[in-house]
């Protein structure tokens, strides 16, 4: 079953700015209200880290260090949909970006261990 289905990311120059969304299921139904909704991203070779996330309310995004100031997490709850916008985009932030949610309300989910449902991924390619 196929909770968060993304889309978006892409390839762009360094400086640029793309977009990854994710949209909640409709049969079944899952709803990303009432849960904390995130962001993560892998690189090769690397561990998947939490970048950002919102929490149930929709209130009090939360950034990573290495994000903030540059990406900025929404939430369009009558659309079920989850954004992240990243501009100024360096080679560093190349990696797959992953879509998260938890099973119930929280007020931070930036750690893989608060997560219960992944998407399943979009590339998000920056060159130099």
């Amino acid at each position: 079953q196929v909770w968060l289905a993304e889309s978006g990311g892409g390839s762009v120059q360094a400086g640029g700015s793309l977009s990854v969304s994710c949209v909640g299921s409709r049969f079944p139904r899952f709803a990303i209200s009432n849960r904390c909704m995130a962001w993560f991203r892998q690189a090769p070779g690397k561990e998947r880290e939490g970048v950002a996330s919102i929490r149930s309310d929709g209130d009090s995004p939360y950034y990573a260090d290495s994000v903030k100031g540059r990406f900025t997490i929404s939430q369009d709850n009558a659309k079920n949909t989850l954004t992240l916008q990243m501009n100024d985009l360096k080679p560093d932030d190349t990696a797959m970006y992953y879509c998260a949610a938890t099973r119930g309300a929280k007020s931070l989910c930036i750690s893989r261990s608060d997560i219960d449902y992944w998407g399943q991924g979009a590339q998000v390619t920056v060159s130099s």
